[in-house]
């Protein structure tokens, strides 16, 4: 059993696993996209959302309108970001293109950078292929709604004479409740 084991093996170990993921961030990064086998784009996919989530913590934007001890801060949250970043991202180039371009790109999206698409199985071993590619600039945010049920609607000539009697039954009740006499409580023995 597999029990609290998150990830994909996808057939190597553990350092060579690391080493194929910084590659394909680094290559998703710089080119945009990449294609690759979906059970690989599936698990690239949370290593690249996370290193632009780094990127999105302290924009170049936000950096304008600081100064002083504030504007110390934050470019030491920008050093400190940069540097959880090159763990997974092999190219300066690419570092360069997350804290720069990406950053200013998705400040005001939460998370969703990247998008899986299939395209088919690969000709050899008939495995599925998908491309995963950022989201363009100028695509908007979307929601779901909610489901909302519609209210039903109740006849209206029922409601009013229900509606009037509870309300001229209440003050009733509240008179009646004042004017019983209260029960005694048993007394305590010592």
């Amino acid at each position: 059993m597999r029990h609290l084991k998150s990830g994909r093996k996808l057939g190597r170990n553990s350092s060579h696993r690391k080493a194929m993921f910084r590659n394909m961030v680094t290559s998703l990064i710089l080119n945009e996209q990449i294609r690759t086998t979906e059970a690989k784009a599936k698990e690239v996919r949370k290593v690249a959302e996370k290193v632009i989530t780094l990127g999105r913590r302290v924009p170049p934007s936000t950096l304008d309108g600081l100064e002083g001890e504030a504007l110390a801060h934050a470019r030491a949250q920008r050093v400190h970001a940069i540097r959880q970043a090159r763990k997974w991202v092999t190219d300066r180039d690419a570092l360069n293109l997350i804290f720069n371009d990406y950053a200013e790109r998705f400040k005001d999206r939460p998370g969703g950078y990247l998008r899986l698409v299939k395209v088919g199985a690969r000709t050899g071993d008939n495995a599925p292929m998908n491309v995963v590619a950022l989201i363009p600039a100028d695509e908007p945010l979307t929601f779901k709604e909610a489901y909302k049920p519609e209210p039903v609607a109740a006849p209206a000539a029922e409601e009013a004479p229900v509606a009037e009697a509870a309300a001229e039954e209440a003050p009733a009740a509240e008179a009646a409740a004042e004017e019983a006499p209260e029960a005694e409580a048993p007394a305590e023995e010592e």
